[in-house]
């Protein structure tokens, strides 16, 4: 056990005792230990490249590091020059389906993050000798970990053989990440820039897939956000919000624009209010200046950042992830990215089953509907048991930029039909009959219009009345049983208003024709009290275009209780933008003179209104070019 840290002035002269070069320090290394290796951007390259220089006196020294960026240590996989030198073992938590991972797979040892820490203080996985990069000492003898705390702090205390090496460069991060004088057996000074990550390339997804993502992170959330493409344009839509917390494993470029922005304030989090919360920073030099004894600004190791029972904790935990693929019963797989082999260790799962238990919280997974080349489906009929990072139970909102659903509570069927829907359009009528085929799907299921047709994303808002939030958005092949709920809630007198007559059924196939549409010819919109896929459709407004004519006949329906506060005239507004958008030219409505509401509603366009009598019927009409 080590000694407790020493006074002001006896670290001083402890700390010059201690200093040795790396090969130095090194040589106390030998053959058939384990060496933990600093991980992400943290990793010492100044030892890791002393240790590879020392090769040839060592055999079968096994290296265990989380996999993170490539680097020094990464070309020990397969490279003949080590020989039976070097193992790697690298705690992985992921797909492997690249070139790179597939290859290594046998290296890698899958476990959840938060209980690595756990694995070293027990000895379980016994460290010989760690290999650390820290701060220079402050005028107490701690030393930070800076930028990588994660398992680091626990691979550092485990070891019987502590190497630091110090870094000027290497920002001091306020949190637990320190380390004492007293607690290493040698340290190396050396100076050189810390591993960045550039920006990912993102896909031309994006944007869209933001603007869905903005809809479903609340004011006030506590956020984690995982590395991926399209991370920065779900950085930017959020960059609106007001009071954001941060609670996440990867503290990076975009989470530093956020606070920048005014957007997180951590003012309504649970636990550390004031401070964003993090065990690993990854990014540019920017980002390293910006967490440099910064107050608002904590790291913490991973058995607590990714406790899911830490992470429940937090107030509207909201996780946002980044998937490869999922196959329609809804399994993830999570891959490497481009420049680095750090994804898979990414704590998702963690963060996922954190976010679910959070009160108000929610997981969503980014699943962009092509891969990069634009040739393959990432939504996909099923996945090899290998390739599963996430399992279909631990699934919620999925979104695509053609749309977002939550599979919570679904069956299979119902979660085919919906992530068919999200697919892209070229690729959902394979989708289809091949779940049809695998049994997914029944046989008396056909592919309805409504998934032929491409969901128009951008049409979906919030509104806030009093208390309540009211969400309007596109019907979706699944609203069909909230919409008959809606029709059997309304009264008989406003049945009759809205259907001429009075009605005391409403099957499915006497509704069908409102949620099988095809967005442009034909689109219902729904007004939803609260959650958008839970809630309670309090409001319907629809428009279908009239045969031989390029104009849409409309008509709606609201809750009793809802009448008189501007939701018909939401859904009219948003109708309208639709039809514009698709080139029809104009509305027509066929209402009984009774309905003052209705002819009051069609008076608020900004367009020349005609009436007109049809029998028993007024109808009301006009045309768009006119405003």
């Amino acid at each position: 056990m080590r000694g407790a840290p020493m006074g002001p002035m006896n670290w001083r002269e402890e700390y010059r005792a201690k200093i040795q070069t790396a090969d130095q320090a090194l040589a106390r290394l030998r053959s058939g230990q384990r060496v933990f290796v600093g991980s992400s951007c943290g990793e010492p390259q100044h030892l890791v490249d002393a240790l590879l220089g020392g090769a040839e006196r060592l055999r079968d020294l096994e290296i265990v590091r989380l996999l993170s960026l490539e680097g020094s240590i990464t070309s020990i996989y397969g490279d003949r020059e080590y020989g039976h030198t070097f193992t790697v073992r690298s705690i992985y938590q992921g797909a492997g389906q690249s070139e790179f991972l597939s290859a290594n797979w046998r290296f890698f040892a899958p476990m959840d993050i938060s209980l690595i820490p756990r694995l070293f203080a027990a000895r379980k996985l016994r460290i010989d000798a760690a290999l650390v990069q820290v701060s220079p000492p402050d005028e107490f003898g701690w030393m930070s970990l800076g930028i990588s705390v994660d398992i680091t702090r626990a691979g550092a205390r485990a070891a019987d053989y502590l190497v630091l090496q110090v870094n000027p460069r290497m920002p001091r991060v306020l949190g637990q990440g320190f380390i004492h004088v007293s607690e290493a057996h040698a340290i190396v000074e050396h100076e050189e820039e810390l591993l960045a990550v550039l920006e990912f390339p993102a896909p031309d997804a994006s944007d869209a897939i933001a603007e869905l993502i903005e809809n479903r992170v609340d004011d006030g959330a506590t956020i984690q956000l995982g590395l991926g493409h399209g991370a920065d344009a779900v950085i930017a839509a959020l960059a609106a919000k007001r009071d954001l917390g941060v609670h996440t494993q990867y503290f990076t470029d975009g989470i530093m624009q956020l606070m920048n922005a005014g957007a997180v304030t951590n003012r309504r989090k649970t636990a550390h209010e004031g401070k964003s919360i993090a065990s690993t920073a990854m990014g540019t030099e920017d980002l390293y200046r910006f967490v440099h004894d910064n107050p608002g600004v904590e790291f913490h190791a991973s058995d607590y950042i990714n406790n899911p029972a830490v992470i429940a904790s937090q107030h509207r935990m909201t996780a946002i992830n980044f998937g490869t693929a999922i196959d329609l019963t809804g399994q993830i797989a999570i891959d490497a990215l481009p420049q680095n082999h750090f994804s898979g260790v990414t704590g998702v799962t963690d963060f996922v089953d954190g976010a679910v238990h959070s009160p108000g919280g929610r997981s969503i997974m980014v699943i962009p509907a092509l891969t990069a080349d634009g040739t393959s489906s990432r939504i996909v009929p099923g996945l090899a048991g290998g390739s599963v990072v996430i399992p279909r139970s631990d699934v919620y909102h999925v979104v695509s930029e053609y749309g977002a659903v939550n599979l919570y509570g679904k069956n299979i069927e119902e979660r085919a039909m919906a992530l068919i829907g999200i697919a892209h359009p070229d690729h959902r009528e394979a989708l289809f009959d091949r779940a049809r085929a695998d049994g997914l799907i029944g046989p008396r299921v056909t592919l309805q219009q409504s998934l032929c047709g491409v969901y128009p994303a951008h049409l979906e808002d919030a509104k806030t009345y009093g208390d309540a939030v009211i969400v309007f958005r596109p019907v979706r092949s699944g609203d069909a049983r909230r919409l008959q709920e809606h029709f059997y809630s309304m009264e008989m007198t406003d049945v009759a208003t809205r259907f001429f007559q009075p009605r005391a059924s409403f099957y499915r196939d006497q509704i069908q024709s409102m949620f099988e549409v095809d967005y442009r010819n034909h689109l219902t919109i729904v007004a939803i009290e609260g959650d958008a896929d839970f809630g309670r459709i309090i409001g319907v407004g629809e428009y279908v275009i009239e045969t031989g004519r390029n104009e849409a006949e409309v008509a709606f329906s609201v809750s009793k209780e809802w009448q008189g506060k501007g939701i018909a005239k939401e859904l009219l507004v948003r109708l309208t933008t639709a039809a514009r958008e698709n080139g029809i030219e104009g509305f027509r409505a066929f209402i009984l003179p009774r309905n003052q509401a209705m002819i009051q509603l069609f008076r608020k366009l900004p367009f020349g209104i005609e009436t007109a009598v049809d029998e028993d019927c007024l109808v009301l009409s006009c045309r768009f070019e006119a405003d």
